[in-house]
């Protein structure tokens, strides 16, 4: 079955960048000249996804202004002769269908998802976490979806992470390689404090079967009460069917400051119109 929805969690509070994501949603934080969330909705939409269902809270309103239109920014940018930007702005409320869910209560990624499900129905779906921006020449989905056309089961994407950070992350047990990038797992372990299962971390992207949205609602959560996807993903790879695939493309935690520093820098560098000039503020820099 085709992968036509892909569900994106962008409830949290982003504390990790305060003070700036006081007023804002992290989602909205710029990046170069775009925010967050339109480099995750783009890479959704070259993987060939019809359908994006933002689950949201109360602080989150940007996020629907911002792909909706704009009736009088176009006017003043199409009456002032600015045609290119006036394309750039309608071409961002016509990318896609945006289904808008609001998760009442921050109760983990598991119960973000569990949001949507009225929407996803029975139909295979991917999840996009937009934190994690990933540059690739082919749309880390879209390398996923491939994957599912091959297994038919629960992909996840994976990266190769030091020992030394696996504590950062889900790291994964694998059971069998199938290929050099593809592996079926057999387990997973959340933020490993000893000795890790291996050096695959699990990464922002996930095409998922239906059935673990059944696996959800019976997840008991947390201390805190979250519902974590992470344990619903773990009982279907004790039934054999998730499997972890390597990714290609450099992956920033745009969660985080250093993150986005680092992928600010390597977007412009690569930007034909910016990179000229961030040489020369580089060479400029007295370090």
């Amino acid at each position: 079955m085709k992968i036509r929805t892909a569900v994106f969690p962008v409830a949290g509070f982003g504390t990790r960048m305060l003070p700036a994501t006081k007023a804002i949603p992290k989602e909205m934080i710029t990046l170069v000249d775009k925010p967050l969330i339109q480099y995750a909705v783009e890479e959704a939409i070259d993987s060939g996804i019809e359908q994006i269902v933002f689950v949201t809270g109360r602080t989150k309103r940007s996020l629907e202004d911002h792909f909706d239109n704009n009736i009088e920014l176009n006017k003043i940018l199409w009456d002032s002769g600015r045609t290119k930007l006036y394309e750039d702005m309608k071409r961002i409320s016509e990318m896609v269908d945006v289904i808008y869910v609001r998760q009442k209560e921050q109760l983990g990624l598991g119960h973000a998802i569990l949001c949507a499900k009225e929407i996803i129905k029975n139909e295979p779906f991917a999840v996009i976490l937009p934190d994690d921006i990933i540059l690739a020449k082919e749309p880390v989905t879209a390398q996923l979806i491939r994957q599912y056309e091959r297994t038919g089961g629960n992909v996840i994407s994976l990266m190769k992470v030091e020992e030394c950070y696996a504590y950062k992350y889900g790291i994964v047990q694998v059971e069998s390689r199938l290929d050099d990038k593809l592996f079926k797992l057999s387990d997973m372990v959340e933020k490993p404090k000893d000795t890790p299962p291996s050096e695959l971390a699990i990464i922002g992207r996930y095409i998922l079967m239906p059935e673990v949205l059944e696996v959800l609602k019976t997840i008991k959560p947390e201390r805190l009460g979250e519902i974590q996807l992470t344990d619903a993903i773990r009982s279907e790879a004790k039934r054999g069917n998730v499997y972890g695939f390597e990714f290609t493309g450099k992956r920033f935690d745009c969660g985080d400051k250093t993150g986005l520093l680092e992928a600010t820098i390597n977007i412009a560098a690569s930007s034909s119109e910016l990179s000229g000039e961030l040489k020369r503020i580089i060479s400029a820099l007295k370090l």
